[in-house]
């Protein structure tokens, strides 16, 4: 049997299962904040700095007012107290320790030269020597970062400039042969898996392929709510043969239930019969690699709305902004914002905010008012700044 949902029974499904519309009193702590991060079963890091780094604002879109440094802990403190590692979740990502055993056979494809782009791939062949030599100098070194291992002369050129060293250090991160211990500002420092992850975990037998595979399309599901099988693979970037298999088998055991949502041409999917909620009530600013928006065609058929970055378009071309980050009231997406952080004036700078719609209402209006101030306090940031053009919204009374 297919379920049949509407599009606003959808919005809702997908908001509370990724956190949205559950009201945090008090302090959060870290238990609070670990859970809100098992939830999502992910965060995206990304080094664009312009209002934060993006894996911080997530939770407090979600949250409120945490404490970063939690996070850091969770992410890269001390044994007792970390509970994410890094790895190629969705991208470069923060994933729950207990995702590394699904983890597993990426890794081992990496080391195969499967499921990484060509040139590391071909390192990976090539280059045996560096590699080794690089994985001996962690061996015996401890946590070093690629800065430290370059036996390059010549300065470092734009992106993707690597170093030999800063490649085979890819390379072995991707075969598992070496994991992030820390961070020194934002460049990784890597050592051995043993050093790092705790024992019970890489003790445990590596799992079937397909059965890593099973497990993390349920993660999706479960932070998902109600998904397409693009969605589903989409969330931890499945190879597409390897998740159309896998769904059918969840949909025939019973793990997955078919859902028929209104407007989409894809079937759904969704873990067992759906509790919907019968209204979400939650006011955030977005960041662009947020695990609600992430996946942009889904985000279109969520909520009508058309969103791609243009960090990487020419100015002159930009519609809307270099960092834009959508406004979300209740159970829709309202505005664009173009943020900046400006840490040196204090103050956290608005170039722009572009509606949805003709005018926003009074909740709306002050949601988003407070939405800004709220970000800007949580940044230590003293002020907020509206550009001419956005001060006739009347954002801050």
């Amino acid at each position: 049997m297919t379920l049949s949902l509407s599009l606003a029974e959808a919005r809702r499904l997908a908001l509370s299962a990724q956190g949205f519309g559950r009201v945090s009193r008090g302090a959060i702590a870290h238990r609070q904040l670990q859970a809100q991060i098992e939830r999502l079963g992910v965060l995206q890091i990304d080094s664009v700095n312009a209002v934060v780094r993006s894996h911080y604002l997530p939770a407090f879109s979600r949250l409120g007012h945490y404490q970063a440094e939690h996070l850091d802990e969770l992410a890269w403190g001390r044994a007792r107290r970390r509970r994410l590692f890094e790895y190629w979740g969705h991208e470069a990502s923060l994933l729950p320790l207990e995702l590394y055993p699904l983890l597993r056979w990426r890794m081992r494809r990496a080391a195969d030269g499967q499921g990484i782009y060509g040139q590391l791939a071909k390192f990976g062949v090539e280059r045996r020597d560096v590699i080794d030599s690089v994985l001996q100098a962690v061996r015996e070194r401890g946590a070093l970062g690629a800065g430290s291992l370059s036996t390059r002369s010549e300065k470092a050129g734009p992106w993707w400039d690597w170093s030999a060293e800063k490649t085979a250090l890819e390379w072995l991160f991707a075969a598992g042969e070496v994991t992030v211990a820390g961070r020194r500002g934002f460049e990784r420092l890597y050592d051995l898996p043993e050093r790092v992850i705790p024992g019970e975990l890489l003790d445990q037998a590596e799992l079937d392929e397909d059965e890593a595979q099973r497990r993390l399309l349920l993660r999706s599901a479960d932070a998902l709510g109600v998904a397409s099988e693009k969605d589903l693979r989409d969330y931890y970037r499945l190879d597409a043969g390897d998740s159309k298999r896998r769904v059918a088998e969840l949909v025939e055991e019973g793990a997955l239930l078919p859902v028929a949502v209104q407007g989409w041409q894809q079937p759904g999917y969704c873990r067992g019969e759906p509790r919907i909620p019968r209204r979400i009530r939650h006011s955030a600013l977005l960041s662009p690699f947020d695990s609600l928006i992430w996946a942009r065609e889904r985000t279109e058929r969520l909520f009508g709305f058309r969103y791609r970055l243009e960090i990487y378009t020419p100015q002159a071309k930009r519609v809307y902004g270099y960092y834009v980050l959508p406004f979300l009231h209740h159970e829709r997406l309202l505005a664009r914002v173009d943020l900046r952080s400006e840490r040196a004036a204090g103050r956290l700078a608005v170039h722009a905010v572009h509606l949805e719609e003709a005018v926003l209402s009074e909740e709306a209006r002050q949601a988003l008012s407070d939405a800004l101030h709220g970000l800007a306090q949580w940044l230590g940031l003293a002020d907020v700044w509206l550009a001419p053009g956005v001060r006739q919204l009347g954002l801050l009374g």
